[in-house]
C-alpha cells in the first residue's frame, strides 16, 4: 500500500475581480450622460416685460412695439408692418428683396428699436421679427429673408404659418 501514487490536490485560489476599472466607466458614463441632458435643454429668450400695449401668452409679455411683421406673398412681394396690425406703429408698406429694400428697412427697424428700448433702460431687448410666408410664396423667398435676418443680425425671429383675417385681408389687397 505504500506505492500507490499520493492523490495530488490542486489548490483552489481565490478568484476575485478587481471592479476599480468598472467603477471609473460607471461615474465617467454618469457624468457624460448628466452634461448631454444639460446641454440638449431648450434656451429660452428673454422677452422682457411690456410697457405699452402688452402681448400676452401663458408663457410671457412683449412690448408690442418691439414686433415688426414681414409677410411674403407670390410674385417677390414683402409687406411690412410695425406693431399690432390693430395698432400699428406705421402703416403697412410694400418693399422689395435686396439691398436696397428689405435689408434696409431691417436694419432700419433694428437700430429704432434699440433706441426704443434703450431709452426705456432695457437696452438688451431688440427687435423681435414674425416672418409670416403665405401659401402663395416660394421657398426661395423664405430662404432669402432668413439670409437677411442673418446678415442683420437679428437673434429674436419666428416663423409662423397663421395669418390673422386683417392680415389676409391685406395681402388680397396689396
Amino acid at each position: 500500500m505504500e506505492n500507490l501514487p499520493k492523490k495530488v490536490r490542486s489548490k483552489k485560489l481565490n478568484t476575485s475581480v478587481d471592479l476599480t476599472a468598472m467603477v471609473s466607466v460607471s461615474f465617467l458614463l454618469i457624468i457624460f450622460f448628466m452634461l448631454v441632458g444639460e446641454l440638449s435643454k431648450p434656451k429660452g429668450i428673454d422677452l422682457s416685460l411690456p410697457n405699452n400695449e402688452p402681448i400676452c401668452n401663458p408663457i410671457a409679455c412683449i412690448d408690442g412695439n418691439r414686433l415688426y411683421t414681414i409677410l411674403l406673398d407670390d410674385d417677390d412681394k414683402i409687406i411690412t408692418y410695425s406693431g399690432l396690425l390693430r395698432y400699428p406703429v406705421e402703416i403697412p408698406k410694400e418693399v422689395k428683396f435686396g439691398k436696397n429694400g428689405i435689408r434696409t428697412e431691417v436694419f432700419l427697424k433694428k437700430k429704432e428699436i434699440f433706441e426704443y428700448m434703450s431709452a426705456l433702460g432695457k437696452p438688451k431687448s431688440g427687435v423681435i421679427i414674425i416672418i409670416k410666408p403665405s401659401e402663395k410664396s416660394n421657398f426661395k423667398n423664405l430662404v432669402d429673408i432668413l439670409d437677411e435676418m442673418k446678415i442683420a443680425k437679428i437673434d429674436a425671429y419666428a416663423i409662423v404659418n397663421e395669418f390673422t383675417p386683417e392680415e389676409s385681408n391685406l395681402l388680397a389687397s396689396k
